[in-house]
């Protein structure tokens, strides 16, 4: 673990001696990372869209045949609500429970538009390797969350932050569905902020990620959560120094 924090803090330093971008190599790097993650992100939860038919929803409109509407939807809905996480990640505010809540809203907006930012009004459980796990009842959600919201404030812009807040509020389950889309949002929130790229967990992560969270939620070592989450930072900022380099001009080299 200690060599992969040395290799993420060189390339985050690698990162940062190439700032300010240009505004196009920016802006074309975001947009493509914001469809890689609506798309990843939906995959992880079902989503039947392939990377090529989410690009052609989102940038063309286009209605992809015998795929489901409500697939649809929600990669419409990923990507206005990671677009807004760009916006408010360049304000200094601190991070409220409204903000929690509107990160809900705009990824369900379209396709759970009767749950949109709206607190859980049913149980919620997940099966594990050890059985039924229950989270917090809908009586517990609004305390909790004020707790979350507390901690979630004055917390330093860190890896760490971005991760743990991923991982309480999956913890809590605060909503009947797009808990997970909420969380990873949070966490991608949290790493723009500290100048790092958004992180997308991939479908072939699919199965430790679920593994290593449910061992979390039910009070084993959050290590494994913890480390998928560091190898998926480092790999993204790999493929950002990358595509940064060749965007420079001719014989320009970042040292």
């Amino acid at each position: 673990m200690d060599e992969l924090l040395a290799a993420i803090a060189a390339r985050k330093e690698q990162l940062d001696r190439l700032r300010p971008i240009s505004r196009e190599a920016l802006a074309n790097l975001e947009h493509y990372y914001d469809i890689e993650i609506t798309y990843t992100s939906n995959a992880i939860e079902g989503n039947t869209l392939s990377p090529v038919e989410t690009t052609l929803v989102i940038e063309q409109g286009v209605t992809i045949g015998g795929k489901p509407l409500k697939d649809h939807l929600e990669a419409l809905d990923h990507y206005d609500a990671i677009r807004y996480v760009r916006e408010i990640a360049r304000q200094t505010t601190r991070l409220t429970e409204g903000d929690v809540r509107n990160l809900h809203r705009l990824v369900v907006q379209r396709s759970r538009p009767d749950i949109a930012g709206r607190y859980a009004d049913l149980p919620r459980y997940v099966r594990t390797e050890t059985g039924r796990h229950a989270f917090p009842s809908p009586a517990e959600i609004p305390a909790l969350m004020g707790d979350f919201a507390a901690w979630l404030g004055p917390a330093p812009g860190t890896p760490d932050t971005a991760f743990l807040a991923h991982r309480r509020l999956m913890d809590i389950h605060p909503f009947n569905d797009g808990n997970g889309r909420t969380a990873r949002l949070l966490m991608n929130l949290i790493l723009i902020r500290a100048g790092y790229p958004p992180v997308a967990v991939r479908p072939e992560d699919r199965l430790d990620y679920i593994r290593s969270l449910q061992q979390a939620q039910v009070g084993q070592a959050a290590e494994s959560f913890s480390r998928l989450l560091y190898k998926r930072l480092d790999a993204t900022l790999a493929e950002y120094l990358s595509a940064l380099q060749e965007s420079l001009p001719p014989g320009t080299q970042a040292r």
